[in-house]
Order: structure tokens, then C-alpha cells, then sequence
């Protein structure tokens, strides 16, 4: 089961970065995990966007970090607010840092620094707002 891949305690500090992100800007970040992608990757990330009604947020800015442990893939998915306003390759530079840590067995460290290069980098074109409110749970959500 999916859930078991990460420590109590990664977990807590998968969940920590996502807040830690989520400061600096009114985008909502989710973290998905599978064990393994029945499909194409990024459809798969599109349907669990769907699933998690990402694309209900005010701005259309939310990001899931898709990532399945046994089939080493992974995607970033950026909602039609945040892609209309990024610059092609905007989540390579994020992807590439992840897939470095990925290599050296780190997933948790990974998805953290990707989750807050994230944060970063979309408080340039969606910074946080005095009223903002956190539309999308912080919390990891898991597949099979």
C-alpha cells in the first residue's frame, strides 16, 4: 500500500513543505503517491487533479505533484490559471532537481525541495494574499 512507503515522520515534513509553499503564494499544492500508474502518467495525474477537485480552486492554481514509487514516474501538473501565465518548461527545472534526489533513494527529501521550488517560483505570478484561503488540503493522499 502506498501509504506506507513514507515514514510518520516524512510524511510530517512532506506536509510541513507543502504549508511552508503555500506562504508565499495563493496556489494550492497536493502531493499524490501511488504505487504504480495504470496508464500514461500525465492522464493519470489528470484524473487523480480531477479526483482531488483541483480545478474547483477561486484562481485555477492549483499543482499536484504526482509520483508512483514502483514504476519511477512522476509528473507535475499545473492547473489552466497557472499555465496560462508560466513560461514553457516552468516545472523542468523542479522536475530534474526531484528526479536527482529520486535517484539517490530520497523521495521524500525530493518532493519537498520540488514542493517548495514550487512555492517559490509561483509566488512571482500568484503571491499570497492577506485573504487567502487554503481551498485544498495540505495532507498527502495515497492510491493503491
Amino acid at each position: 500500500m502506498a501509504a506506507k512507503l513514507f515514514t510518520e515522520q516524512e510524511k510530517e515534513s512532506i506536509v510541513k513543505a507543502v504549508k511552508t509553499a503555500e506562504l508565499n503564494t495563493s496556489g494550492e499544492i497536493r502531493v499524490h503517491v501511488e504505487r504504480t500508474c495504470p496508464e500514461d502518467v500525465l492522464d493519470r495525474a489528470a484524473f487523480v487533479f480531477e479526483k482531488l477537485k483541483m480545478h474547483q480552486t477561486e484562481l485555477r492554481n492549483g499543482v499536484l505533484f504526482y509520483l508512483t514509487v514502483d514504476d519511477h514516474q512522476m509528473a507535475v501538473l499545473g492547473d489552466a490559471g497557472i499555465n496560462a501565465k508560466v513560461p514553457e518548461g516552468f516545472w523542468d527545472e523542479i522536475k530534474e532537481t526531484m528526479l536527482g534526489l529520486f535517484k539517490q533513494g530520497d523521495l521524500a527529501g525530493g518532493l519537498e525541495k520540488g514542493i517548495l521550488m514550487a512555492g517559490e517560483q509561483l509566488k512571482a505570478f500568484f503571491p499570497h494574499q492577506s485573504d487567502d484561503v487554503n481551498e485544498l488540503s495540505d495532507e498527502i493522499s495515497f492510491g493503491k
